[in-house]
């Protein structure tokens, strides 16, 4: 998500943030969130705060502290008024709605790191999507390798072949470089897989390689190490050269943080959120903006 994107997300979520001064905490009404989170209908939202609460309740956090029901009076079309339902949020609350949320949608992906941390920043905010993003990359990478190695496990290659096929198609990404060279210039340790400490555009890079190769292999119903082998190294050379297209090469790219440190560091944000959100007051808050 580019930083202009970032940043008009950012004023919606903001133009709506509520807090009680004398309860020190910030909150957010429910139906003002609902469209900034892309629902369109009180039903399916009033559905997703539900699974929050459970979620809530599932941590042993008490739900009162971070959901309220309470009442609003609507103007009618014809003058008159009639009472909603309505909910005040505080942040984990509304961090536990954007985590049952779909992560492919943009407000999702968005509100998932802005309800993470603990300040509007929104630096902190576009660093936190980017982690995200790169994890979620990491997620896929990893998926769709243990994809490519059940299509080859099935067409007579063992798990060193699949090491293999998986070299020489790093080799060719890489403009040459084998799979320990790449960890050598990277620093990374042998035992350690080289994806870890790629940026996320050279995750997703490797990713397109192998989701490329996966389905060739199926389509075409290749057979054996040597033509799996010819297919893989040829789509990391195309998505090298589409990369090369644009003055990228990815052994050149500098090496990323270790992704299992960035992962215990979302885990630990996680973990604080809900202390660190406060607690709503005992009657509905008066407020200020």
């Amino acid at each position: 998500m580019d930083r202009k994107r970032v940043s008009q997300i950012k004023e919606q979520f903001d133009l709506v943030v509520h807090s009680d001064k004398t309860a020190n905490v910030e909150f957010w009404y429910a139906r003002e969130l609902m469209p900034l989170l892309g629902y369109e209908r009180w039903e399916n939202f009033d559905k997703a705060l539900l699974r929050a609460m459970d979620s809530c309740e599932t941590s042993g956090i008490r739900v009162s502290n971070h959901f309220r029901e309470v009442t609003k009076m609507v103007s009618l079309g014809s003058g008159a008024h009639r009472e909603i339902k309505d909910y005040m949020l505080t942040r984990y609350a509304c961090y536990l709605i954007a985590q049952n949320g779909d992560p492919k949608k943009e407000e999702i992906a968005f509100a998932q790191s802005y309800f993470a941390v603990q300040t509007r920043r929104q630096e902190l905010i576009e660093e936190r999507i980017a982690l995200i993003e790169r994890t979620e990359a990491r997620g896929r990478l990893r998926e769709s390798e243990k994809r490519l190695s059940q299509n080859i496990y099935e067409r007579g290659v063992d798990d060193a072949g699949f090491g293999r096929i998986r070299s020489k198609g790093d080799q060719a990404l890489f403009g040459g470089h084998t799979t320990m060279e790449m960890k050598a210039r990277l620093g990374v340790k042998d035992n350690r897989p080289l994806a870890d400490f790629l940026p996320t555009l050279t995750i997703a890079a490797k990713n397109l390689a192998t989701e490329m190769t996966n389905y060739n292999v199926e389509e075409k119903d290749l057979q054996g190490e040597h033509a799996i082998t010819g297919e893989h190294v040829q789509n990391n050379l195309s998505v090298r050269g589409m990369l090369g297209q644009r003055g990228i090469k990815p052994e050149e790219l500098p090496p990323s943080e270790d992704i299992k440190k960035l992962e215990r560091r979302v885990r630990s944000q996680e973990k604080k959120l809900a202390a660190q959100a406060g607690k709503l007051p005992e009657s509905e808050a008066a407020e200020t903006r």
